[in-house]
């Protein structure tokens, strides 16, 4: 493999019934910094059945191209046929680097990809940044510069590695949602759109949908959320996470929690913040009984405002907080409820 004959950075921009989802504008966030650090151009790669109306919305957002393979066996998401739309794609263009979101089908399509162009991928990461590998250099062995390195948690998230794919192209990762920021929308950015044939051929592995059920929950996903109200093991039993909620009511926020809460079969892992869970950044950030691990920091440091109250003033998290409180959270969250209900009372 001729690594150099690879330019550019692409992305997977997931569309789903032709709706482009927020991590393909993430993932041109990210894609445009690593282009930048490249001297090159980051391209969108759109896949599905009429979308090629989605190219303007994906130049918008910083994309300088979007290929577009337009085919109805693309309508709906299937892996065999996505996975040869990519691959195709990857074989033409040569990509130095390739981003897909670690969503159900990014984690799916990702790896079967990676499998068929004879390449590594690095799973659910977490950070993305242009740099040498090995980044301490080790005698008798080349030290290659501009390479892709991947962050990722490692070991049930008890420890950071950080992966390079310095002898195969593309560099490809799966990007955990919510983790990179996109650009701020651009309507004057105009993106230049290919159209692709990638000539799919139907096989014995493709798969025929008989019926599609559609999730019609209204739960909150947390990574939209303004307002979190997040607990911990400190909170001491599920029962006792409904002081959590009223405070949540009381502040139009949405009730979430950390790993040892999932753990101990709590709260659902949908609501679990951190590297095994989901990454936030709400403009206010309640950490209620959370010690502070890296783990969960990490998946709530860039919150605007964090609010942090614990009984151990030596907990790590009031190393991130904006605002600590000290204190029995079974009294104090109470009373700032008990509080905030009485503020807003008067302001009515």
């Amino acid at each position: 493999m001729a690594v150099e004959d690879y330019k550019g950075v692409f992305t997977f921009a997931q569309q789903v019934d032709n709706k482009l989802g927020s991590i393909a504008f993430e993932l041109i966030g990210k894609g445009k910094e690593l282009a930048n650090d490249l001297g090159t151009e980051v391209t969108a790669v759109l896949l599905g059945k009429d979308v090629g109306n989605l190219a303007d919305e994906l130049g918008a957002y910083g994309a300088d191209k979007v290929i577009v393979v337009d085919d109805p066996k693309l309508e709906k998401y299937r892996t065999e046929p996505y996975a040869q739309a990519l691959t195709a794609v990857i074989k033409e263009f040569k990509p130095e680097i390739m981003l897909v979101g670690a969503t159900a089908i990014g984690r799916d399509l990702g790896p079967t990809v990676s499998a068929r162009v004879a390449t590594g991928l690095t799973a659910d990461c977490t950070g993305l940044d242009i740099g040498d590998f090995p980044i301490q250099p080790v005698a008798g062995q080349e030290q290659k510069h501009n390479q892709l390195l991947m962050t990722r948690p490692a070991f049930g998230g008890n420890t950071i590695a950080t992966i390079a794919c310095p002898d195969n192209r593309p560099q490809m990762a799966t990007v955990r949602p919510g983790v990179m920021v996109k650009l701020p929308k651009d309507p004057n950015h105009k993106a230049e759109v290919i159209n692709f044939d990638a000539k799919l051929e139907e096989n014995d592995r493709y798969v025929e949908i008989l019926e599609e059920v559609k999730n019609v929950a209204k739960v909150v996903d947390i990574m939209d959320a303004k307002i979190l109200v997040s607990g911990g093991r400190g909170v001491g039993s599920p029962e006792n996470f409904k002081i959590l909620e009223d405070l949540a009511e009381a502040v139009g926020g949405t009730v979430s929690c950390s790993r040892a809460v999932v753990d101990n079969g709590w709260k659902p892992k949908d609501l679990q913040v951190g590297q095994t869970g989901k990454t936030v950044r709400p403009n206010v950030y309640f950490a209620i009984g959370i010690s502070g691990a890296i783990q969960h920091v990490a998946g709530m440091e860039e919150s605007d405002i964090i609010i942090a109250i614990n009984k151990d003033e030596t907990a790590p998290i009031f190393d991130v907080a904006s605002y600590g409180i000290v204190g029995d959270l079974n009294k104090i969250v109470p009373m700032l409820t008990e509080q905030i209900k009485a503020q807003k009372a008067a302001a009515q």
